[in-house]
């Protein structure tokens, strides 16, 4: 049941692109199941197909839909940007009590940095030997270290310019978008 229902949610993405990037991950299935309830709730509509025509004939109801999903995605980043405020909060609360280093987390890091190296050293070393294939995964496994150094870094260092930018964006919109509504 899980993929026919993201794969609805990905159709109605067709009308607010930005909800795509929530229809992976952990949370997706819950994701999918607001968006399409959203979309049925807006156009009235029962199945994907007559959402679409329903949305594609009334510009009111696409704008209802993105506003919507505008709000929905607003709530997704207030959570998760909420957990990894919870995580540093967890952080510096093991630092005060254990005065020493956050030995788990410098062994995450190290763990992704070392496995980096060493996928990057075989390629060097072994890329003319190896299959295409083995080529390949390598690559993907060392895009895969990348990003979670990517991602502690993020943890450690805050949000990027671009990330900031975006909230205060949203922030924006939403505050136009409820003031439009009273």
């Amino acid at each position: 049941m899980t993929f026919p229902l993201i794969a609805a949610a990905l159709a109605l993405a067709e009308f607010s692109p930005p909800i795509a990037r929530w229809l992976s991950g952990p949370k997706a299935q819950d994701v999918a199941q607001t968006v399409v309830d959203t979309a049925k709730h807006i156009t009235g509509g029962t199945d994907t197909q007559e959402i679409s025509h329903l949305l594609q004939e009334n510009t009111k109801m696409v704008a209802d839909f993105q506003r919507a999903m505008l709000q929905l995605e607003s709530d997704l980043e207030r959570t998760q940007l909420q957990d990894r405020q919870d995580a540093r909060t967890r952080d510096v609360a093991l630092r005060q009590v254990n005065v020493g280093r956050n030995t788990r987390a410098d062994i995450m890091v190290l763990s992704a940095a070392l496995g980096l190296v060493f996928c990057l050293c075989s390629l060097a070393y072994y890329s003319t030997e190896l299959p295409g294939e083995a080529v390949g995964i390598i690559s993907t496994i060392a895009g895969i270290f990348g990003a979670c150094l990517k991602d502690a870094y993020a943890f450690e260092f805050g949000s990027s310019r671009g990330s900031k930018d975006k909230d205060l964006t949203m922030a924006t919109l939403l505050k136009k978008g409820q003031a439009a509504r009273f």
